[in-house]
């Protein structure tokens, strides 16, 4: 009995071929183009930029996971010195988004108030001379923070298209205290995309609309007119409601009921005494027939949609040039951004998985880290203010006490003076 049970071996093997066969295939449909986790090595895979270098204004990058960190050994690489250009690359597997999803992300903590300064990256096509690479250097997407004084917190999502760079437009805010954030960027083959922060979708959309490539599909028909038969009249008068019988003879006011005449009105000198008006409870002010919704209502009447003339369709909208490089480029007044955790692929799923082994698994290590950090820098600027307030007391008494000093050496001179005086007249006289 227990021997009919099992399964005949080339059934096992059948089994064992068909879930290996499914597991590469489910591995086969998604693919990492480029990872980088900052580990030991990662200065052998980027080659740091000379732009700049000539005008002594080149900044660089130290390898570290910053001054608070969930992870310690979770390194990055963060900008340093201040009021510099930092420019750094590193070549990829070249990569086409057609037909297929691209997926960028990255995490940055801006350690430093930052000031004014980027914190974005870029993907590159075509041949990048590396160790020239700025500025200048054109770019198929550029995506993440950009903070600069009290207005500008943005979140930069602009693609190239046809040579020309194109900001979004939505007005996209990014994170700005001094924590780790992930940003990811998904754009899709129907030109669909959604940004994420902290693996939460921020915002969504479609390039057709939210970017000014192609002209819109549809506008706005100019010449339309309202129909003269189009009743946008929501409510109407009752045509069956009729005013009641004597509803004008009622009067506004009335003479007071309760009101006396004064003891001391004399009608000769008065005149004949009338009691003064009050409202009358019975009157409802003028007529107005009831309101009743209006059975030819159609709706407040719009300006109708119709196809833009101008408008033409290109399938591969959402096509980046094939990239070949991912690059950080960026000037910020105050350094000391760490980044860290660059992801090129085409699963958002891996991506978000990502996230939660790397910075969900850290977030809370990291703010207490940072929490901790911030006491310890008030109890230091306490004890610092503390000091400056006991120094400027001594100053000012060692002050008081030269300016007695000075007044006292004045007056003696000025008495000893007065002597000598006297001393004259005596001898004259």
């Amino acid at each position: 009995m227990m021997a009919e049970m099992i399964p005949p071996l080339h059934l096992l093997l059948l089994l064992f071929l068909t879930f290996h066969f499914s597991s590469s295939i489910e591995y086969a449909a998604s693919e990492i183009i480029f990872e980088e986790r900052f580990d030991d090595g990662w200065e052998s895979r980027w080659v740091k930029s000379d732009w700049k270098r000539s005008e002594g204004k080149a900044g660089s990058f130290k390898h570290t996971a910053g001054k608070w960190a969930g992870a310690p050994d979770d390194k990055g690489i963060q900008t340093y010195p201040d009021a510099r250009h930092f420019a750094i690359t590193a070549k990829i597997p070249e990569f086409s988004n057609k037909n297929r999803t691209l997926v960028v992300q990255y995490s940055i903590k801006f350690e430093q108030d930052i000031e004014c300064g980027g914190g974005y990256i870029k993907l590159l096509s075509g041949y990048v001379n590396q160790k020239k690479f700025g500025g200048d250097t054109p770019y198929s997407l550029m995506f993440g923070p950009d903070i600069c004084g009290t207005q500008t917190k943005k979140l930069h999502v602009i693609l190239s298209y046809q040579g020309q760079n194109y900001p979004i437009k939505k007005d996209l805010q990014c994170e700005t205290d001094k924590l780790t954030h992930v940003y990811t960027f998904v754009l899709r083959p129907d030109a669909s995309y959604s940004v994420l922060v902290d693996n939460r979708e921020r915002e969504s959309g479609s390039m057709y609309t939210d970017w000014d490539i192609l002209p819109p599909r549809k506008i706005k028909d100019i010449h339309a007119k309202k129909p003269k038969d189009w009743d946008d009249r929501e409510y109407i008068d009752d045509p069956n409601d009729v005013k009641p019988e004597g509803h004008d003879s009622i009067p506004a006011e009335i003479p007071d009921p309760k009101a006396k005449e004064p003891d001391s009105w004399d009608e000769d000198e008065d005149g004949i005494w009338k009691p003064p008006k009050i409202p009358n409870p019975k009157y409802k002010g003028p007529w107005k027939p009831k309101r009743i919704k209006n059975p030819n209502y159609k709706g407040k009447w719009k300006i109708p949609w119709i196809d833009n003339p101008e408008f033409e369709d290109d399938p591969d909208l959402y096509v980046l040039k094939p990239l070949k490089y991912v690059g950080i480029e960026v000037w910020q007044v105050k350094a000391g951004s760490v980044f860290d955790n660059i992801l090129i692929c085409d699963d958002p799923e891996y991506a978000k998985q990502v996230v939660e082994d790397t910075w969900a698994k850290n977030k809370e290590a990291e703010k207490e880290a940072f929490e901790e950090a911030e006491k310890v820098r008030r109890a230091k600027e306490d004890e610092e203010a503390r000091q400056a307030r006991e120094e400027g007391e001594q100053r000012r008494k060692e002050r008081g006490h030269d300016r007695r000093y000075q007044d006292r050496e004045r007056y003696k001179k000025k008495y000893q003076r007065h002597d000598r005086y006297l001393d004259d007249y005596h001898d004259e006289l």
